[in-house]
């Protein structure tokens, strides 16, 4: 499958959470490798777990190699503490991550995707991203003005 066709799948998973997250946004995440889907997961009701913690263990811990879809960049920090989004996709192993487009909240806000890319993985960022920010509208009114 394509990169196209795998972030429509990962939008389509995160849109029927819109306005059911809390404060954070709705987030799709597919784990892939051609057209093979081992793991998808979206932003759990009240906004946790998050969207790549649960395609993580969707796969069954089988995400070494993989290619991570995700609808708005992994965060680098988490509010409530715990293991942050773009670490448990390097730990992971995952090889590539694809990314709709970059969280302006200060527990991303770039550092996410720096943080992947210092660990050797290769990130691709714009995939749908107008598509991702409608889907979010709120939460980047909110944090793009921050």
């Amino acid at each position: 499958m394509s990169d196209l066709l795998l972030m429509q799948r990962a939008l389509a998973l995160a849109a029927p959470m819109i306005g059911r997250t809390g404060d954070n946004p709705a987030v799709g995440c597919v784990l892939a490798l051609g057209d093979a889907v081992f793991g998808e997961g979206v932003t759990a009701e009240g906004g946790r777990p998050h969207a790549e913690e649960r395609a993580i263990a969707a796969s069954g811990g089988a995400a070494q190699g993989l290619t991570a879809y995700v609808t708005l960049e992994p965060c680098a920090k988490r509010s409530a503490g715990g293991v942050a989004c773009a670490d448990r996709l390097i730990e992971a192993g995952v090889a590539r991550v694809v990314i709709a487009t970059r969280d302006p909240h200060p527990n991303a806000a770039g550092a996410g995707i720096e943080r992947l890319r210092a660990a050797g993985i290769a990130v691709e960022i714009g995939v749908l991203e107008d598509e991702a920010r409608a889907q979010n509208a709120a939460f980047f009114a909110r944090w793009d003005r921050a």
